[in-house]
């Protein structure tokens, strides 16, 4: 199954490198106010879902449309997450979904999480960032091309944690929540940094700049 492309209406500043990411079977959900940016992202929606109280739905686009309420639990991107969860999509890609409210930035990571236990991928993009989730399933790997990356426990301790090809290595050491060790390492110049996690998971930062 194609990935999905989840689109919110953070700002997209540098729609270049955005559209870079995107593959030519990518499908496209659009959430309310994240529809301004199908211009700049050169994608027409599969989906459109939102409660419409940051913008205005078009009357006519030829896709799908699921209108929410305005009083709801979940937010328009968790909404859409959990219903392309629903239809079978196992790999998502989020965009538009930082940079603006800090609660709706921390809110979508936490969809990196959900999706973590739904047994799919999740990645997040932005203008200078790429964030995914390391858990003790799979070791995650960051070139050099890379400025930095930053390591933060996600939902609780990570414990087990070991870093290699990176300026500061770590060997089975355990991350909190309340004590950012992990932020800004370097991956060593012409080696690929890899990181493992035993026991919880970890939001990995990968930053250009």
């Amino acid at each position: 199954m194609n990935r999905c492309v989840i689109v919110g209406g953070a700002d997209i500043g540098d729609p270049e490198r955005i559209t870079g990411l995107l593959y030519p079977g990518d499908v496209f959900v659009y959430c309310d106010s994240g529809l301004r940016h199908r211009e700049v992202l050169m994608r027409a929606p599969d989906l459109i879902v939102g409660d419409f109280d940051s913008s205005v739905l078009p009357e006519e686009t030829g896709a799908e449309t699921i209108v929410l309420p305005c009083e709801k639990d979940d937010t328009d991107t968790a909404f859409a997450v959990k219903e392309m969860l629903r239809r079978g999509y196992r790999d998502f890609l989020l965009l538009g979904a930082t940079g603006g409210r800090i609660d709706h930035t921390l809110g979508n990571l936490s969809l990196l999480m959900l999706l973590d236990s739904a047994g799919a991928r999740g990645m997040i993009a932005d203008d200078r960032s790429l964030i995914t989730l390391v858990s003790s399933d799979v070791p995650s790997t960051v070139s050099d091309e890379w400025a930095f990356f930053s390591l933060l426990a996600a939902g609780g301790e990570a414990t087990g944690v070991t870093v290699t090809g990176a300026k500061y290595p770590l060997t089975g050491a355990t991350l909190t929540p309340e004590f950012p060790l992990g932020v800004s390492n370097e991956v060593l110049p012409g080696q690929t940094a890899e990181i493992c996690v035993t026991g919880g998971r970890l939001f990995l930062i990968r930053d250009r700049d």
